[in-house]
C-alpha cells in the first residue's frame, strides 16, 4: 500500500490531537506547494534524479486528494507556493495560482515573480486582483535579489504590506546568490518589507535570525526545521533557541508539504519537542499567521 492509498485518519490523528490539546481551531501553514501537474511532475522529478531513497516524496496523490488531506489534517489555510525558474514563466503562474485559489477558498491566494522587464507591473495587479502571499526563490530562479528589475517588485510588497516567502537561505545547496548577503541588501533598501523566510534560512540560522531581530516585519517560516531529515545536514544550533523564543510572534508553521520525506506529523511533533512552551507553539502553528494574513480568530472550535 502507498502512503497515500493510507486512509486520511492514519495521517489525521496525531495532527489533530496536537492542535486540538492545545486549543486551537486546526493550523495555518504557509509554504505547501500547489502547481500545474506538468510544473510539480518536473518538481518531483528534480528529487527521483537525486537518488534512490535520498528524499522520496511522501504525498504523491493528486491534486484533490492532497487538498482533502490538508483538510482532514485540520489545516485552516495553506498556499499554492510556486516559482519560475526563468523569465516568462511568473505572469503564467500567477494566472493558474488565482484559478487554483478561486476554486479552493481555503488557499490563501499566491503569486510569485522574476526579475524581468513588467515584474513590477504584474506584481502590482496580482496585489490588485488579490494575492495575499508571495513566493521568490533565489535559489531554483538562479537570480540576484538586488537585481534593479525587483525594485519596483519589492516596493509594491512592502507598501501593500503582502508578504513574500523567500527561499534565499543555501540549504539544501547554495547558489550564486542564496545566504543572508545579497537579501539583507534588499531589506536594507526596503526595511518595510513583509519577509517570510523560508527554512529559517537553513543552514544560516543565526544571520537570519540577525535579520529578524534587526527588521520588525521579517518572519520566519519552519518548512522542515528541526526534523530528523534536516537535523542529519543541517542542524539547527541549540544556543539559538532563546532568540527563537523571543521572536515567537514571528514564527510561523511551514512544512513543504506534498514535497517532503516524512509524515505531515513530523514537523509539529518536532516543534512542540523544542518545549519553547504552549503560548509559543500556539502562535507558531495558528496565531501568527492569523494576524498576519487576518485568518480568523485564535481561538478553539
Amino acid at each position: 500500500m502507498t502512503t497515500t492509498d493510507a486512509p486520511h485518519d492514519d495521517e489525521a490523528a496525531p495532527v489533530r490531537a496536537l492542535w486540538s490539546g492545545l486549543g486551537l481551531p486546526g493550523i495555518i501553514d504557509v509554504h505547501t506547494h500547489f502547481m500545474p501537474e506538468n510544473v510539480l511532475v518536473k518538481v518531483w522529478r528534480f528529487f527521483e534524479e537525486l537518488g534512490e531513497g535520498v528524499w522520496p516524496i511522501r504525498y504523491r496523490g493528486g491534486e484533490r486528494e492532497r487538498t482533502e488531506l490538508l483538510r482532514a489534517l485540520g489545516v485552516r489555510r495553506f498556499t499554492s507556493m510556486l516559482y519560475p525558474h526563468r523569465p516568462g514563466m511568473a505572469e503564467w503562474l500567477n494566472a493558474w495560482a488565482a484559478d487554483f485559489a478561486e476554486r479552493t477558498p481555503d488557499c490563501l491566494r499566491t503569486a510569485t515573480f522574476h526579475p524581468e522587464p513588467g515584474a513590477g507591473g504584474y506584481t502590482a495587479a496580482a496585489i490588485e486582483d488579490g494575492a495575499r502571499v508571495f513566493k521568490a526563490h533565489l535559489q531554483v530562479g538562479g537570480y540576484d535579489p538586488r537585481d534593479p528589475l525587483l525594485s519596483d517588485v519589492w516596493g509594491a510588497l512592502a507598501d501593500s504590506g503582502t508578504p513574500v516567502v523567500v527561499h534565499c537561505g543555501s540549504g539544501p545547496h547554495g547558489g550564486a546568490f542564496t545566504g543572508p548577503g545579497p537579501f539583507a541588501e534588499v531589506l536594507a533598501e526596503h526595511p518595510r518589507l513583509p519577509a517570510i523566510i523560508a527554512h529559517c534560512g537553513a543552514p544560516e540560522y543565526t544571520e537570519f535570525l540577525d535579520l529578524a531581530e534587526r527588521y520588525e516585519r521579517v518572519h520566519l517560516d519552519t518548512t522542515m526545521v528541526f526534523t530528523a531529515f534536516t537535523e542529519r545536514s543541517a542542524p539547527f544550533p541549540r544556543a539559538e533557541l532563546p532568540r527563537l523564543a523571543d521572536l515567537g510572534g514571528r514564527v510561523l508553521l511551514g512544512t513543504d508539504f506534498p514535497n517532503i520525506p516524512h509524515p505531515y506529523a513530523d514537523q509539529l511533533t518536532a516543534l512542540a519537542e523544542l518545549d519553547l512552551g504552549g503560548d509559543w507553539l500556539r502562535g507558531v502553528l495558528y496565531g501568527n499567521a492569523a494576524r498576519l494574513f487576518g485568518a480568523g480568530p485564535h481561538r478553539a472550535p
